[in-house]
């Protein structure tokens, strides 16, 4: 179970641990580099690491760009799939959002990554569209979705629980 974790900003600290991650979830790989630009350089950028027993156990990353998210990254280590931590990322960019002013949120998934479409969904996310050939590694397409953050007041839609 997920129960005893913690959620914050990722620092320079955690890149280590955010790299191994990174090297077990993804074909194509972003480097040290690329995370270190991130949250040295980038002012649209912010990233989150979710700990557990003291680990990083996942991170994710979105561009905030005058009033919309874009998802950047998530990954979960492979020994710590399925128990929700790629949900409580997910639920942690969409209130980060809301806090910073973004009305929508917007993400591209693997057609093929069934399991993240689908917890995407559940969190109010639709399909909008395919970006074809958009991976490198194997040329797969990706869907776009969106989610309106602010559905009416100043309250966020959907199960936010950050």
């Amino acid at each position: 179970m997920a129960e005893e974790y913690s959620i914050r900003k990722m620092t320079f600290q955690d890149i280590d641990q955010v790299l191994e991650v990174e090297n077990l979830s993804f074909p194509s790989p972003w480097s040290r580099s690329s995370f270190e630009a991130e949250i040295n350089d980038n002012l649209f950028a912010h990233y989150y690491v979710v700990f557990k027993d003291h680990k990083v156990v996942g991170y994710a990353g979105m561009w905030m760009i005058i009033d919309e998210a874009h998802v950047t990254n998530i990954a979960v280590h492979p020994e710590f799939r399925g128990l929700n931590f790629g949900k409580r990322l997910t639920q942690t960019l969409i209130m980060q959002a809301f806090r910073q002013g973004a009305n929508r949120i917007t993400l591209e998934v693997r057609v093929s990554n069934l399991i993240a479409r689908n917890l995407y969904k559940d969190l109010g996310f639709n399909e909008a569209g395919i970006r074809k050939g958009y991976y490198s590694d194997n040329n797969e397409n990706a869907i776009i979705m969106w989610k309106n953050i602010l559905v009416s007041g100043d309250e966020p839609g959907g199960d936010i629980l950050c």
